[in-house]
């Protein structure tokens, strides 16, 4: 495997809290963690120039770290934007540190602009996806609006966050200083990011209430690890992440690939017909040489199609677009002789699968079907032209420091806390199940895989082949700084409610709840009423629902 490059490393071990001060804590509290400190690097200014041109543009020589616009209207909502300039590495010092731009918007209903309302802050999926942009008042806007001024932050990398595109990353010439400075785009900076936002937007920096969805759960719990202070309440919908130390991801994809076996099942069942049809495109494919070139530079290979599994199998509409997909998968032959081959409709609407990105945690954006031969509906499979964040950083959401390995974290080649492609490796146990070609030869059904990032992704997709060795050496990172505190989350005071949903292929079951069980007060609300997309398909029951669990409209028993 490939080391991180030495010219990177400082030879100097910092004990920094995450969310304080670099010094020695000797507070059960916060566990403190060794980690070598990596030292930015020239060509990364380019990237920060970015969020100085934002703050140029916005208000002219203002110096300012907060520039807030005019109000402005969509359908019976108000909205203004604000924008933050905001430290790239807050473990130095702020004066230090190169600065990048988070963008918020914040969300009330119209004529309550001027009233003094309870902020909410609305953290969304992802890794690597922006927040929604509304076009009117619906869903759980809508009800949120009754009692809370909303703020929908795009996520550092992200929307008008001084976003991370494939055209924005290809300023930085190195894999070493691209993955050095995407080191700093978890949900620790996350967390950070709101805190600076709540200081200066809430009256007397006072404590708001968050709402996680999914990746922006387990900001959830972070925020909850270490700035309990700044919270009042916290709401989770299918969010609940593994908290064990080092990395958590075979864990994820084990139980990940028991689920996906549960989710293909159920998905042949309700259209048995597409076990033959997906059978043959999975043959046609091999023979093409493996694979047919996509209109983007990619290629479509037996591997790549069962990707379609990301949102087809685990959202609540997501069988039947999977369906209809397939149902025009092939041009028709109107000339006798004529070769069969994959239709352009087809193609297009796997490439935009390949290009934005995981439609799971695109909350109020409709996914429309009938549109699949354009560029916006493949956009909202999976995700990755627009959203290369998603795929750069999957894995390292469930990686953090291990006391117990830091030992050999620093003087062996352990596995300490990184990734190792662990999809891939799990996957690898599970061949007898997921070897698309094979299913094909013996006829067996084609099982599609879910939320899982592989390596050979980087050479599939057009758009993250010059990502590839950045990818490997955030995969081998062994060095990740803690995301978590169980100490602190099982002293946890901030009333916490959680939907935690029982047949969801994103975040399990049995992991959420054993996470649950270590966070004090928590109040679990499981339910096989939705999907993952809850949230987005009844918006205002399940963010009520939740609300009313913590306001004592929901009794305990």
């Amino acid at each position: 495997m490939r080391a991180l490059h030495s010219s990177l490393i400082k030879p100097l071990i910092r004990l920094p809290s995450p969310f304080s001060t670099p010094i020695i804590s000797p507070s059960p509290l916060r566990k403190q963690f060794l980690y070598l400190h990596s030292s930015a690097t020239t060509s990364l200014q380019k990237l920060t120039a970015m969020a100085d041109n934002k703050t140029a543009a916005v208000d002219g020589n203002s110096t300012s770290d907060h520039v807030s616009d005019a109000w402005y209207s969509v359908p019976d909502l108000r909205l203004r934007d604000h924008r933050f300039i905001v430290p790239l590495d807050y473990s130095i010092d702020r004066c230090s540190s190169t600065k990048i731009t988070v963008f918020a918007r914040e969300v009330v209903a119209v004529g309550k602009e001027e009233q003094s309302l309870p902020y909410l802050l609305y953290l969304q999926g992802g890794p690597g996806f922006e927040c929604p942009r509304p076009t009117e008042a619906g869903g759980w806007i809508s009800r949120a609006c009754e009692e809370y001024r909303i703020v929908l932050m795009d996520q550092r990398g992200t929307g008008l966050s001084t976003p991370l595109t494939p055209s924005s990353m290809s300023q930085v010439k190195s894999a070493e200083d691209l993955a050095n400075y995407l080191r700093h785009f978890r949900a620790d900076n996350i967390v950070h990011d709101a805190e600076f936002i709540r200081k200066r937007l809430v009256p007397d920096a006072g404590p708001w209430t968050i709402l996680g969805q999914s990746f922006g759960g387990f900001c959830a719990v972070t925020y909850l690890s270490f700035a309990p202070k700044g919270l009042k309440q916290a709401l989770i919908t299918g969010g609940l992440p593994p908290i064990g130390e080092g990395c958590t991801a075979d864990s994820v994809y084990k139980a990940g690939f028991e689920q996906l076996v549960c989710q293909n099942e159920k998905y042949y069942k309700r259209f048995p017909q597409d076990i033959e049809i997906v059978r043959d495109v999975v043959n046609y494919l091999a023979e093409s040489g493996g694979g047919v070139p996509l209109p983007s530079g990619g290629i479509l290979t037996p591997r790549g199609l069962q990707l379609l599994g990301l949102s087809g199998l685990g959202s609540s509409t997501g069988f039947e677009r999977l369906h209809y997909l397939f149902e025009r998968v092939w041009d028709p032959l109107i000339v006798q002789g004529a070769k069969r081959r994959i239709s352009d409709y087809f193609l297009n609407a796997i490439e935009i699968l390949f290009l934005l990105g995981d439609a799971k945690d695109l909350i109020l954006q409709p996914i429309l079907c009938e549109c699949a031969s354009s560029i916006f509906l493949y956009e909202r499979w999976i995700g990755f032209d627009a959203n290369p964040l998603y795929a750069l950083l999957h894995e390292s959401i469930y990686c953090q420091a291990c006391m117990n390995c830091l030992i050999h974290l620093l003087f062996s080649d352990m596995k300490g806390a990184s990734s190792l492609w662990s999809a891939q490796r799990i996957r690898a146990l599970n061949d007898n199940k997921f070897d698309a070609i094979e299913a094909a030869k013996v006829g067996r059904p084609v099982l599609f895989t879910g939320e899982m990032i592989f390596p050979w992704i980087f050479d599939e997709v057009h758009a993250l082949r010059p990502f590839k060795d950045a990818a490997q050496l955030l995969a081998e990172k062994k060095d990740w700084p803690s995301l978590y505190d169980i100490a602190a989350l099982k002293e946890n005071k901030v009333p916490v409610a959680a939907a935690v949903y029982y047949e969801d292929m994103y975040v399990n079951l049995k992991l959420s709840m054993e996470t649950a069980s270590q966070i004090a007060g928590i109040r679990p609300w499981i339910t096989n009423e939705y999907m993952h997309s809850g949230l987005r398909d009844a918006g205002s029951r399940v963010f009520d629902h939740l609300l009313a669990m913590l306001n004592g409209k929901k009794p305990l028993f």
